[in-house]
């Protein structure tokens, strides 16, 4: 048996700081061997600091094959001094187990691995299928060399995913409060308004990019992007920096500059996206240079059986109907899912990157059992939860 507590602590003792594994995954793979996984570790990227190392674990070989999906990477804690406690001791505290990583995500890892021990103890090996991990370093990061770079070396070994479960912590406050089932798209945008520049005192002698660039932004900003779709709230477009980068008081600068996050749902594409970017854009008379940058497209996975054994195994153990949630950033789920049905659930998330990130002991409890009840249902023919 594995003990979901004692290897969460475990992994918060490696200091995983983005995309260092820090003995993380060694642990993992320690625990896992014994289980009858086949591990496979799996580097990509230039030798060097920034290459990530990745493991994908299998047991069995039968189709279907259930993939748990997270990282052991983390964010920097930041100042340490302020800290209540050291961020990479895994102290426990009035029934709380505190460390960066612990609700991001290393105590649902920990979790899933202890639900499975827990199954094969109670069903044995004879699973009529397979369960897989697939654990990156890069989430946290660029999410270049980790989780992508892993699915593309299954689908050229010829092995699928058949449905994924992926342990973010998805639930604002409580567990058993939401399950996502998808995510808003983000593109991150740069706009540059070109002018000439001059004498503050002689403005017709130049050309100011100010004013153009705040009618652009105005054009970009002063109506909504839409109203919502069935399983999206309103896309949003968010100023983040607007700057010229002017220290002196009586220059009129050469350019004028803004930075832009949008959150999309499923009406809109980075294509569709950037295509109203330049219509709007154009409607001001100037110059002007636009960059995008896509970290990801808007998705969502259609209600089914995985939802649903998902959902029936939270309100067997908790009594709460999670909602089927598509808020909240981006995850690795949006590379998983153009491979299998995904869905998102791990611990509530109210002190993810923050200090004194910690978790409850009972909700590592819990999460366990919501695990392996999910697993039971997905390998019993009826689709039954069990547990």
């Amino acid at each position: 048996m594995v003990d979901p507590v004692e290897l969460t602590q475990t992994l918060i003792r490696c200091q995983s700081v983005t995309p260092v594994e820090a003995g993380a995954l060694d642990a993992l793979e320690a625990v896992l061997q014994p289980l009858g996984f086949i591990c496979h570790r799996l580097l990509f990227g230039e030798a060097g600091p920034q290459q990530v190392d990745n493991l994908y674990a299998r047991l069995g070989s039968e189709a279907p094959n259930l993939c748990f999906a997270g990282h052991v990477d983390v964010v920097s804690p930041g100042l340490r001094e302020a800290w209540s406690v050291d961020p990479f001791a895994g102290s426990i505290a009035h029934g709380r187990l505190f460390g960066r990583g612990a609700t991001d995500m290393k105590a649902a890892i920990a979790c899933f691995i202890a639900a499975v021990a827990a199954f094969l103890d109670e069903r044995g090996r004879n699973l009529n299928g397979s369960i897989s991990l697939l654990l990156t370093c890069d989430e946290e990061g660029p999410a270049v060399n980790g989780t992508v770079k892993v699915l593309q070396w299954l689908a050229a070994r010829g092995e699928q995913l058949d449905a994924c479960v992926v342990g973010e912590p998805t639930n604002p406050r409580i567990l058993g409060e939401m399950v996502k089932i998808g995510r808003r798209g983000s593109m991150n945008g740069w706009l540059t308004v070109q002018g000439v520049q001059g004498h503050a005192a002689y403005p017709e002698r130049a050309d100011n990019p100010i004013p153009r660039l705040l009618r652009m932004l105005q054009a970009l900003t002063e109506q909504p992007l839409d109203t919502g779709s069935a399983h999206f709230q309103p896309s949003t477009l968010t100023m983040t920096s607007i700057d010229v980068g002017n220290r002196v008081t009586n220059i009129i600068p050469a350019e004028a500059h803004a930075q832009f996050n949008i959150r999309f749902n499923d009406l809109h594409t980075a294509s569709s996206l950037r295509e109203w970017l330049t219509t709007r854009c154009d409607s001001i008379p100037g110059r002007y240079t636009l960059r995008t940058e896509c970290s990801g497209e808007a998705f969502v996975t259609e209600p089914d059986r995985l939802t649903e054994l998902t959902v029936a195994a939270i309100r067997r153990v908790t009594g709460r109907k999670p909602e089927l949630s598509t808020s909240g950033g981006t995850s690795d789920a949006r590379f998983i899912k153009d491979y299998c049905a995904v869905v998102e659930f791990g611990m509530p998330g109210e002190t993810a990157h923050k200090v004194d990130e910690n978790v409850a002991l009972d909700d590592i409890l819990a999460l366990t059992a919501i695990y392996r009840a999910m697993l039971h249902a997905y390998f019993d023919r009826r689709g039954t939860c069990l547990v």
